[in-house]
């Protein structure tokens, strides 16, 4: 027979196991995560590609441009400022990519690539390897 504080012990462990399994069954298929050497982490969230390159702001969106022309992708509009720019491209599926590009400091560069409106994981890693080779 458990005592009060065993039977206690094993009601919270039984409770912290739910709790996780829960947690790891809602974050499934919401974020997927790889690391680079030197890239960084690339998070796929809620249909976005998120990450940070160790290159200038400006480096970046240069390389984006040259990817962007380099794949034959339509242009439908670019805009830069000194923090932020917004490179938005069809592609040949129809598929509307905007590709943000955010000034983190030096040598830092947050951006983001959304493909079409539910995201497409895999073409948003392989703009991105296209977006790295011009860099």
């Amino acid at each position: 027979m458990k005592t009060d504080s065993a039977l206690r012990c094993s009601v919270l462990s039984s409770s912290l196991g739910l709790v996780l399994l829960s947690v790891s069954l809602l974050l499934s298929g919401c974020l997927a995560v790889a690391a680079g050497a030197g890239a960084g982490v690339v998070a796929y969230v809620r249909g976005d590609l998120e990450t940070t390159l160790p290159y200038d702001y400006n480096r970046v969106v240069e390389a984006t441009r040259g990817a962007v022309k380099g794949s034959e992708f339509t242009k439908v509009s670019d805009h830069k400022d000194a923090l932020r720019a917004v490179i938005v491209v069809r592609i040949a599926v129809e598929k509307k990519v905007e590709i943000s590009i955010t000034n983190a400091g030096k040598d830092l560069t947050n951006m983001k690539i959304r493909v079409d409106l539910f995201g497409d994981e895999q073409l948003s890693l392989n703009i991105l390897e296209k977006i790295k080779a011009e860099l």
